[in-house]
């Protein structure tokens, strides 16, 4: 018989991010034994990420109060009855980080069996259309931002297709001049590095922030904070994400944009409205950075050029 060992105190890991800093965070007292796994589990990992997979971890081991190692089935199944009054989304991404945690574990040997292998992850509603917003939209929100550093922002979001995370690790020395204009090094999700060669106008906004006290590893956008959140010593002064989420959603409700307006917005905006003018698939994701094309090809789903209404009417004796 398995010897039951009860944990009473929380514990804290202390998690190295690829940036170099340290996200600290509480557990449950049932996560200690497995602190060392969670930590290879998530290593590697951007800020977001790590954070928002550690709170569904935090849901479930507070559920079942025990270790994964001796974890069931059963135990999984009433974890997933217990998220049934949130929305289905939620519920689907909380289920995606249990099952990516137990598959990991059983990858490298930490658990003998993935009890959840059989477990689905419930479909969600495909709402993508409802966060691109029109290219009138898009120049209204940049063109109503008065603050010349905001407006940078919104215009690198936009023309250049950067993740706010993206946006925040932007340093000087990232920028290289191209003739008239420029590119950007961007390190991105997954350890990606991509060049995004940038437009004129775009460019010439980005250089104009530009000090001639501005060093190399300076962040083209700093936080008037003196630390940051990490507290890392090469991080200081490093926007935090939540600063370019309230730019944004300003920004839109200034010009009258409803909804959860987000900077991923603008990367939708992006992508949607290349692919109309003529880009290629291929141009779109590696700009953006999809690791995927199909991630990219969904963009022409969701905004179809023409359907078997525009057909019929057009037929009209």
């Amino acid at each position: 018989m398995n010897e039951i060992i009860i944990y009473t105190e929380p514990i804290t890991l202390a998690l190295p991010l690829p940036d170099g800093g340290t996200l600290t965070l509480t557990l449950p007292s049932a996560a200690e034994p497995d602190a060392a796994f969670l930590a290879s589990w998530l290593f590697g990992k951007s800020e977001k990420t790590q954070v928002a997979y550690l709170a569904d971890m935090h849901k479930f081991y507070t559920h079942v109060g025990k270790p994964l190692r001796i974890v069931t089935l059963a135990d999984v199944q009433a974890f997933i009855t217990s998220l049934a009054r949130l929305n289905v989304s939620t519920q689907a991404r909380a289920i995606a980080t249990i099952k990516s945690a137990l598959s990991f574990g059983m990858k490298t040997g930490y658990l003998s069996f993935n009890v959840g292998a059989v477990v689905k992850i419930p479909t969600r509603e495909n709402t993508l259309a409802e966060r691109i917003m029109s290219e009138r939209q898009v120049y209204r929100m940049i063109d109503g931002e008065t603050n010349t550093r905001n407006h940078a922002m919104l215009t690198l979001l936009y023309y250049g297709g950067l993740r706010a995370a993206e946006l925040c690790d932007l340093q000087w020395r990232h920028l290289t001049e191209r003739e008239a204009a420029g590119q950007v090094a961007i390190y991105g999700k997954g350890g990606k590095t991509r060049f995004v060669l940038l437009d004129e106008e775009t460019w010439r906004e980005v250089m104009a922030l530009k000090t001639s006290l501005d060093t190399p590893a300076e962040y083209v956008f700093r936080s008037r904070q003196d630390h940051s959140r990490t507290g890392h010593k090469d991080d200081n002064r490093r926007l935090d994400e939540s600063m370019i989420h309230r730019i944004v959603r300003t920004a839109a409700g200034r010009v009258g944009i409803v909804g959860n307006v987000s900077p991923h917005w603008m990367r939708h905006a992006n992508a949607t409205h290349s692919i109309e003018k003529g880009a290629s698939l291929a141009m779109v994701q590696a700009n953006l950075g999809h690791v995927d094309i199909n991630t990219t090809a969904k963009y022409t789903h969701v905004r179809p050029g023409a359907s078997t209404a525009t057909i019929l009417r057009g037929k009209k004796a």
